[in-house]
């Protein structure tokens, strides 16, 4: 939603916003796409800039990397499923609980995800969001605490960033800077540093 000036997604896929340009018009069309009772998140590769009439909740310095390709493994040893609109209150619940980025009532909605599930119970799960031209981004990747170390998400990443490789496009992801055990499971996976970036989360002053 938004026009030329701004745009952001509806709020029940994401928080993500953007201004054209840093002008004073871009800005006050950027501001005015802010919720009066949410928040919009910038993810951009240069200082965060003031937008007037909002107030900083939170910033947070974010790799981008990407996977030109994976490396070898053996198949998982359980059962991957893809994941479907049935599964969307345990989807949302997971990803509250744990928190692997934002993730809100229709997130799932903006790419295919797969999970692992046991005895009905969704454990863990992996999927796709952002499409910009020639690659798609891998993300909501999150397991259950008790069940973590189990080597359900690098099995899951294989799946969905092979498919995304499978269609000719290139998988990314965004990690936090400071997420030193995902960044190691993502090199891991094939994934490699391409840029630092700066998310800064806006509320309406």
């Amino acid at each position: 939603m938004g026009d030329a000036r701004a745009v952001r997604f509806e709020a029940d896929y994401a928080m993500f916003a953007a201004a054209a340009d840093a002008s004073a018009d871009s800005l006050a069309a950027l501001a005015a796409l802010i919720p009066a009772d949410g928040e919009v998140a910038l993810v951009e590769i240069d200082a965060a800039r003031p937008v007037p009439g909002t107030l900083v909740r939170a910033q947070a310095r974010v790799w981008q990397m990407v996977a030109e390709a994976l490396t070898p493994a053996e198949p998982a040893a359980f059962e991957i499923v893809p994941l479907t609109e049935a599964d969307a209150p345990q989807m949302l619940a997971l990803a509250t609980l744990t928190r692997p980025g934002p993730f809100f009532a229709r997130t799932h909605q903006l790419g295919d995800f797969v999970g692992v599930k046991r005895d009905g119970r969704l454990l863990a799960m992996a999927g796709e969001r952002m499409k910009p031209l020639g690659f798609t981004e891998v993300s909501g990747v999150c397991t259950q605490p008790e069940h973590r170390g189990q080597g359900y998400a690098g099995a899951l990443m294989r799946v969905v960033a092979g498919r995304i490789q499978a269609r000719g496009e290139t998988p990314f992801l965004h990690t936090y800077a400071d997420n030193t055990g995902a960044i190691a499971l993502y090199e891991a996976l094939g994934f490699a540093f391409r840029c630092e970036l700066g998310m800064t989360v806006l509320a309406r002053g």
